[in-house]
Order: structure tokens, then sequence, then C-alpha cells
């Protein structure tokens, strides 16, 4: 699998769970121009998916906090263009044990499926809500 096929798949798994999905969002500011994987909405819900498709042979761990970081800033950029509240998701392709890193849920892909069917849960878990 590469990397835009796992992206794709994050899409398939939110549209099945009835989230209204845009794929490779492209938006522009005053930053500059930025992209984010997919953003799914249901319910008044806006999530900002960035995939990570690491592979085993890379040290991810610090990537995946680095990468988290920098998507929540991309988050709030776009949240002010949308005039709405977003939810940071990375979803990383292997488990990495972070659950949540500066203000971004991350989720290993195995347990996706589980996050989206018990969304809020996990996002009072996380103070979204």
């Amino acid at each position: 699998m590469k990397w835009q096929e796992f992206e794709r798949i994050i899409k398939e798994v939110c549209d099945f769970h009835g989230f209204k999905t845009s794929f490779r969002v492209v938006f522009k500011d005053s930053e500059g121009k930025s992209e984010i994987d997919v953003v799914a909405e249901r319910f008044q819900i806006v999530l900002c998916i960035d995939a990570k498709f690491y592979s085993a042979k890379r040290y991810r761990a610090s990537q995946l906090r680095k990468e988290a970081k920098k998507h929540v800033k991309r988050c709030k950029r776009y949240s002010k263009i949308k005039r709405c509240n977003v939810v940071p998701v990375v979803v990383s392709f292997i488990d990495d044990s972070i659950n949540f890193h500066e203000g971004c849920i991350v989720v290993p892909f195995d347990c996706f499926n589980d996050f989206l069917e018990n969304i809020y849960y996990y996002l009072a878990l996380f103070n979204y809500l």
C-alpha cells in the first residue's frame, strides 16, 4: 500500500460512517497554502484528518508528535477561514500509543473505526464537547 491509498481508505471509512467528506482540501490564507487530507462532517462535527503512513523502519513517535503540532496550527487556520470549530485528528498507520498531543487526537488506524463509531465519547474524553 502507498500513502495515497491510505488517505483514500481513511476517506472511505469516514464515508461508511455517514460523514460527508472532502478529499485533499487545499486552502490559502495570509500564511500561505496548506492541505488537509480529509475533512469529514456529520452532525456539526468537523474532523480535519491528516493521514500518516509511516514505515516500520522510521522512528515514528517523535515525528508523529511534530506532525500533530503542525496539524493543529493548520486546523486553526482552516477553522478561521471556514468560521467553524474543527477537531484536528491524525490517523497513523502504525500504533505508536499516542492518544492526544497538544490539541490533536492521534488515532492508530486499527482503532479508527471504533473512534468514528464512538465519536461522542472520544470528543468528550479530549474536551471537544
